[in-house]
């Protein structure tokens, strides 16, 4: 797949969503994730559940080492959900070996941030993940969870939201995702504008994908800096050519799908090293 057409698939789904009621949007959103997920990885077992509530997807890959993977989706905090990142998930769970466990938080407007951020934490506490994972809006919750932690485990962000998230800091409009739309965001979730905290790493070991056409990647590339200049160890890489939102066809674009392998890998080892510390 050409990205033009996967701008020109997503983008036209996207404009028939805006004309739709939220939850008939959200089942959309869905369904047009799930035509770019490739099949699932052979032998892998795929598990609905409720951990305290809060429903799951657990990914068992078919060789599983220990410990397992927080997942946290994205979606701008009003849509997505487990059915919608169902492949980035499950190729996850076969690129590090491990079960990854997919949270179905709640969302904007029914509920306000600091809701989805408790879920997030309830599961959290409930398995104990050896590592979080977070795409787009997830990637802040990941950050937020990880950030009180006195030993947070590695973390690996997707094109996440970082920083106050003002005009200024924010890099120039992009396909599937503008300026117009973080704002909007941030106006809808106020408690993630949190520059003074994005000042801190959140963890001593971060892996960091973004891409090249996005206004996120400017302050996510300052944050980048900002967490090196501080000591902490942070591998970055930005898929050239792709737009937000990519993840979901990873499989067929070879720009995304060489970025998320390189990722997924650095994160791999993160984890192996993390099992081989004294």
């Amino acid at each position: 797949m050409h990205i033009d057409a996967f701008i020109q698939r997503f983008s036209a789904q996207l404009a028939e969503m805006e004309k739709m009621p939220l939850p008939q949007a959200r089942r959309a959103y869905d369904s047009l994730c799930r035509t770019f997920a490739p099949s699932d990885p052979t032998g892998m077992q795929i598990k609905n559940g409720t951990i305290e509530g809060v429903d799951v997807r657990h990914f068992i890959p078919a060789q599983r080492r220990t410990g397992c993977v927080l997942f946290i989706h994205g979606g701008g905090f009003t849509i997505g959900s487990t059915e919608s990142h169902h492949g980035p998930a499950a190729s996850l769970a076969h690129a590090l070996g491990r079960e990854v466990v997919s949270v179905n938080y709640r969302l904007a407007p029914e509920v306000a941030y600091p809701d989805m951020l408790a879920d997030c934490q309830t599961v959290l506490e409930a398995i104990q993940p050896i590592a979080l994972v977070g795409d787009s809006a997830g990637g802040r919750l990941a950050i937020d969870l990880a950030h009180p932690l006195i030993e947070a485990p590695p973390l690996g962000l997707i094109y996440p939201t970082v920083g106050e998230l003002s005009p200024g800091c924010l890099g120039e409009d992009a396909p599937l995702l503008s300026r117009d739309d973080i704002l909007g965001v941030r106006q809808r979730c106020p408690e993630i504008s949190a520059a003074q905290r994005d000042l801190a790493p959140p963890a001593t070991g971060i892996e960091i994908l973004t891409v090249e056409h996005d206004p996120l990647t400017r302050p996510i590339e300052t944050a980048v800096t900002n967490w090196q200049e501080v000591g902490a160890s942070v591998g970055y890489r930005c898929a050239p050519q792709m737009v937000h939102g990519v993840l979901h066809a990873h499989a067929l674009l070879p720009s995304m799908k060489s970025a998320w392998q390189d990722f997924c890998q650095a994160l791999h080892r993160r984890l192996i090293d993390q099992v081989n510390r004294p």
